[in-house]
């Protein structure tokens, strides 16, 4: 079997696509018009007890239309490339604008902010591996975590996943521009057993190169171990600690934080950080700040989706809020500037302190370590929180035994001021970069 996923459009063929919609829409008397057309192409294998699960390859193209009509607005897209599709999309977004209300806050991004020129960001390297190797690499993945103990009776899979994309923008301002990205994955997730009482966890590894993946005996064994250790777990009785959400789950803390000062959220007043600009969120050490250009980094991007430069900048400093994430549209809502945030923020980082993983729990002494959260109990209107979750109780620094079936709770607020440590233990695997995150004290919901 031979791998058929076939060449993507380059560049310039997007780029002449795009040309041909702004075109089209000047010509449909749109007074602002932009495009985004993009080609994308991947293979995904998952190999279960052994035997070959799923094999999918897949190929999508598209592309977004939105054009303006002064202060009206309206949008189309199509995955038909073709001259005569192009046109079509164009006259149904030129209609929709003609019956929509004007909006004073709508139209492009400021043509001053547009991005000129940007980096090699070293985004794109693709694997040409074939559904074979896929087939063997997700084997050995699997083979590593069922084999790494007797506990280990049943298997979700080893996956293999590879995908590269090819996407271009441009606008009426004169702004065109685009660039490739690839994105490799190997997991593992599996299931061990223990005294007629079963428990699953997972493992994987993600990069933009191949090279820059664990092996794959690494994360199978590492999904085993995380499965095992989760074997014999207790419920807690209700009780108040410290609790350290390890790095892989402590970035949807400053997934909550992003959430609270998006503009879309500030001009509805929909956030429990409305009006903080300028005023303490964090304790005086915490610096989370924006790295869109940092090379090879799976957040990285030259330019937002409005063709707007990204840049590195200080979300929090000292402790205190110093900027909002706005695209254009929330920008003029709230009287402000887009901070080149269309599409969200790219590399968000908390800048870690001294102490490594185990130093971390030394720091807490008896607490909660949470390694799973479940279920989505946030409010972003008050900052209530409130999640399931598992994990390890801590005594003396040390990890005592597996916990299960408890609930995490406290106001957002509360917990980024009662933020004592931030870890060295940074997983870079995704968009936001956080070491494992010691919090004073919430509540903990058991028994």
């Amino acid at each position: 079997m031979t791998q058929s996923r076939g060449a993507l459009r380059s560049r310039s063929e997007l780029e002449a696509i795009v040309a041909r919609v702004l075109d089209e829409a000047r010509s449909q008397g749109a007074s602002a018009a932009e495009a985004a057309v993009s080609t994308d192409s991947g293979l995904s294998v998952t190999v279960r007890l052994g035997e070959v699960e799923t094999l999918e390859y897949h190929k999508d193209q598209g592309v977004g239309i939105t054009v303006y009509f002064g202060q009206r607005k309206g949008s189309a897209s199509t995955s038909d490339l073709s001259n005569a599709s192009l046109r079509e999309a164009v006259a149904a977004a030129s209609r929709i604008a003609r019956h929509t209300a004007e909006d004073p806050f709508a139209g492009l991004a400021d043509a001053a902010l547009m991005a000129t020129h940007y980096p090699d960001l070293d985004l794109d390297h693709p694997w040409d591996v074939s559904a074979e190797e896929a087939i063997e690499i997700a084997r050995a993945c699997e083979d590593a975590a069922r084999g790494q103990d007797e506990r280990i009776t049943n298997s979700e899979g080893g996956t293999v996943n590879t995908f590269r994309g090819t996407s271009v923008y441009g606008n009426t301002h004169g702004f065109v521009g685009g660039y490739s990205a690839t994105r490799h994955s190997l997991s593992c997730s599996v299931i061990g057993e223990q005294n007629g009482a079963m428990q699953r966890d997972y493992w994987y590894s993600v990069a933009r190169d191949r090279a820059g993946l664990e092996s794959p005996e690494d994360v199978g064994r590492e999904a085993a171990l995380r499965t095992i250790h989760r074997l014999g777990s207790k419920r807690l009785s209700t009780r108040q600690s410290p609790v350290v959400f390890a790095a892989d789950v402590a970035r949807s803390l400053l997934g909550h934080f992003v959430g609270a000062v998006r503009g879309g959220a500030l001009y509805r007043k929909a956030s429990f950080l409305l009006d903080h600009l300028d005023k303490p969120v964090f304790p005086e050490f915490v610096h989370i700040h924006e790295q869109p250009h940092l090379k090879g980094a799976l957040g990285s991007a030259p330019f937002d989706n409005e063709g707007v430069a990204t840049r590195g900048r200080d979300l929090v400093t000292d402790g205190v809020l110093k900027s909002y994430v706005l695209d254009s549209y929330s920008a003029r809502r709230l009287g402000m500037q887009s901070t080149g945030n269309a599409g969200g923020t790219r590399n968000l980082t908390i800048d870690p302190g001294q102490l490594d993983f185990p130093g971390l729990l030394r720091e807490m002494g008896t607490g909660l370590l949470v390694t799973e959260l479940i279920g989505h109990g946030v409010n972003n209107v008050t900052g209530d929180y409130s999640r399931g979750a598992a994990g390890f109780w801590v005594e003396n620094g040390e990890i005592a035994y597996p916990v299960e079936e408890i609930t995490v709770a406290g106001n957002l607020k509360d917990m980024f001021m009662g933020i004592r440590e931030v870890g060295t233990d940074v997983d870079r695997r995704g968009n936001i970069r956080t070491g494992s995150i010691l919090i004073e004290r919430m509540t903990i919901a058991g028994e």
